[in-house]
């Protein structure tokens, strides 16, 4: 549904997307990351034909965004971190409006405006003026006004910026609702938000592509070795951690035993095995045969948070605002 190949954009010497390919396939939620100034936003006026690229090419829904501008705004629904609103207008009116500025056949338009609003759940407010809307409200006009022509590829900047946190639950959850129909790519600085909604994760830093591919595909290039958390439980009396963390650790395969925490009876324990070995069926039978009960065993993944800091070499993630 999207494909970039070479697509480098330049601002005299300054480099704010250099030489990025990827694809993005139909129905998909992609999350979008990257520090501040890394060229995401960059790439998302691309994309919407707002910013010509210096090099390279990009197409939506197979139009070229240079030699075919038109087709492209056509198939994509943009929604800024900040919706252009206007305020004096009615909710249905302002969609019905966003309808007409995109070519939407009369006949069709006013079925299409009330599929809208009920998707993006704001029927209920669709007569009242948009000035007297709180801002999670305004946030889904704002997407109405962006699905209302039923684009193939939806972009949205920072879609939860300022929104209370029931807010942004139910934003992120008309989302979710959105895939399938709609190839999503969110731009976001709030990484749960990432792993709560998106299927795969674009990871972008000083204009370069660092890395595109699924959360768990990206855990697993990242470790050079496997995490295994094990939770054991005495069946009489209590344990001591010394001799757990001994025995777990004459466990074929396994490089480091480390004591994670206490749960009442309970000893968890983060157990490092070898690259390329499964070492969690000996894990398991060892525990069994020193006659423990064996209450948790399963591998540990990277958070989102570790991967972007691995990818991009940044100190923290960034948590406002919008990069360019």
């Amino acid at each position: 549904m999207i494909k970039v190949e070479g697509l480098t954009k330049r601002y005299a010497r300054n480099v704010a997307v250099d030489n990025i390919s990827f694809e993005v396939g139909k129905g998909q939620i992609v999350g979008f990351l990257g520090p501040n100034g890394a060229g995401k936003t960059t790439t998302m006026r691309v994309l919407t034909c707002f910013l010509p690229p210096t090099s390279g090419t990009a197409e939506v829904a197979g139009y070229d965004v240079v030699q075919q501008p038109m087709e492209v705004k056509k198939r994509i629904g943009y929604l800024p971190e900040t919706p252009p609103l206007y305020p004096d207008m009615e909710v249905a009116e302002y969609v019905e409006f966003v309808g007409k500025l995109k070519g939407m056949p009369t006949g069709d338009l006013a079925a299409k405006v009330a599929d809208a609003c009920e998707r993006c759940h704001i029927t209920d407010v669709r007569k009242k003026l948009i000035a007297k809307l709180s801002k999670g409200y305004k946030q889904r006009v704002g997407l109405a006004a962006a699905i209302v022509h039923n684009p193939d590829v939806l972009v949205l900047d920072e879609p939860t910026a300022g929104l209370d946190p029931e807010q942004r639950r139910e934003t992120l959850s008309l989302i979710r609702q959105l895939a399938g129909d709609h190839t999503v790519i969110l731009s976001t600085h709030i990484l749960p938000e990432v792993e709560q909604t998106c299927e795969q994760v674009i990871i972008i830093s000083k204009g370069q592509l660092k890395a595109i591919d699924t959360m768990a595909n990206l855990d697993r290039r990242l470790r050079g070795a496997e995490i295994i958390q094990v939770e054991v439980e005495a069946r009489q009396g209590t344990l001591g951690r010394d001799t757990v963390q001994q025995r777990l650790e004459q466990v074929a395969g396994v490089q480091r035993v480390t004591f994670r925490e206490a749960k009442g009876q309970r000893l968890a324990f983060d157990v490092e095995g070898t690259s390329g070995q499964n070492i969690q069926p000996d894990l398991a039978r060892t525990v069994v045969a020193a006659d423990w009960n064996l209450v948790e065993l399963h591998a540990a993944g990277l958070g989102l948070e570790e991967i972007y800091l691995q990818l991009t070499g940044a100190g923290a993630p960034a948590n406002q605002g919008g990069a360019q």
